[in-house]
């Protein structure tokens, strides 16, 4: 969830996210399934999270079957990312996923807390705070500035994407060099690499299949799928996020909104994959302590649920990126994040990881004709590199650069 980067700040309302969501792209596959179990009905809602919404449990797959490259697993794919998915799916039985994960996770509070000099030093402003510590220079839905939670942001597969002045002056989001800790906190690299390394090479099964899904209703070249755009790629990000305490952050303004801690939002890259959030007082883990609190998704017919998976699963979530070169076979969805609320949720902090998978900034991206998303943005000619896009998409949503 995001950096404006990587998941681009929409803010529609509920009328037009019903009207924008109800088209589907051209060609978009029929129904494999019209019967499927994860077909939503229910009702519109609102919003507010004073209305309760649906909570649905996210489609999985295991490992071991997603390893199975003659395994069929277009059911499951058109399920979670299809037209009618809610965008998302969750891949058990991991090998190592959950000690990786508790390893990352309780390095984020150590983090936030280092001194403020030491944090500045950590800092990018050239990339737009896309590399390393992040706090304070987003924008919550009010237009204030987010001080819920701090960012940490490295590419976990390459420390120098390029050696190329030019290209990281240009897409310094991109092309920048990671910044670690060495000194104040030298196991976050190692624990920060490990996590990320395993959630790209899963994702890239997941692509693998998603590819299969895909092409039974288009034509697409071997070097045109998602996963070889993934596995070309030089600018996939990862982001350790660390939510304050309650009382260290007050977000009594946002307190009631189902977008407190994380504003409704569709990832813009290809693939994004998630870990569950842990919860600590007082750096002993808890469970969360308000059931409403969550990942919000909305759907395709403005119908909102709460998405859950199980902590020792890898989430993925398509971006719209996918969208547009699938043609609409695959689809994103807006998503937000709740806080807890209460007495018991006071002195409760968060923290997860996410990987931002993408294509290369120098990937030619073909729009097609039907083009729902950032419309605006697109050249005549129907064509942009991903690097370019993602300017278009920062100048929309930060300051352009001076």
């Amino acid at each position: 969830m995001p950096s404006l980067l990587y998941n681009s700040l929409i803010y529609y309302s509920s009328a037009r996210f019903r009207a924008q969501f109800a088209k589907v792209s051209t060609g978009s596959p029929p129904p494999l399934n019209r019967n499927r179990s994860c077909q939503i009905t229910c009702r519109s809602m609102s919003c507010s999270s004073e209305t309760p919404s649906p909570t649905l449990r996210t489609v999985t797959i295991s490992y071991y079957e997603l390893k199975d490259k003659d395994a069929d697993l277009s059911l499951k794919i058109e399920e979670g990312f299809g037209p009618n998915g809610l965008g998302i799916l969750s891949i058990t039985d991991v090998p190592d996923f959950p000690s990786l994960r508790r390893n990352l996770l309780c390095l984020s509070a150590r983090l936030a807390a280092l001194p403020e000099d030491v944090k500045k030093e950590l800092e990018d402003p050239q990339s737009r705070y896309n590399f390393g510590w992040s706090h304070g220079k987003e924008q919550l839905e009010s237009g204030k500035p987010d001080l819920l939670k701090g960012s940490f942001y490295a590419n976990p597969l390459l420390d120098v994407p390029t050696n190329d002045a030019s290209l990281i002056q240009r897409y310094a989001s991109y092309c920048g060099a990671n910044i670690w800790p060495q000194a104040a906190l030298p196991e976050l690299e190692v624990a920060f690499k490990a996590l990320g390394k395993l959630i790209f090479d899963v994702g890239l099964l997941v692509a693998y299949h998603c590819d299969r899904y895909v092409s039974r209703g288009m034509k697409m070249q071997k070097d045109e799928g998602l996963e070889q755009i993934l596995l070309r790629s030089r600018c996939h990000k990862g982001r350790l996020l660390y939510y304050f305490p309650a009382q260290l952050s007050n977000h009594k303004e946002n307190g009631d909104s189902m977008s407190s801690w994380c504003g409704w939002h569709t990832d813009h890259g290809s693939l994004t994959g998630l870990t569950c959030g842990m919860f600590k007082r007082n750096g002993v883990e808890i469970s969360c302590p308000d059931s409403a609190a969550g990942l919000y998704i909305r759907t395709r017919s403005g119908e909102i649920v709460k998405a859950v998976f199980g902590e020792d699963e890898i989430a993925y979530q398509i971006g719209e990126t996918t969208e547009i070169l699938s043609q609409g076979y695959l689809c994103a969805t807006p998503h937000c994040v709740q806080a807890p609320k209460g007495k018991e949720a006071s002195g409760v902090d968060r923290s997860t990881f996410a990987l931002f998978m993408q294509p290369d900034w120098d990937e030619k991206l073909n729009f097609p004709e039907d083009v729902h998303i950032h419309k605006e943005l697109i050249p005549p000619n129907g064509s942009l590199t991903f690097g370019e896009y993602s300017e278009l998409l920062l100048d929309k949503y930060y300051h352009k650069k001076t």
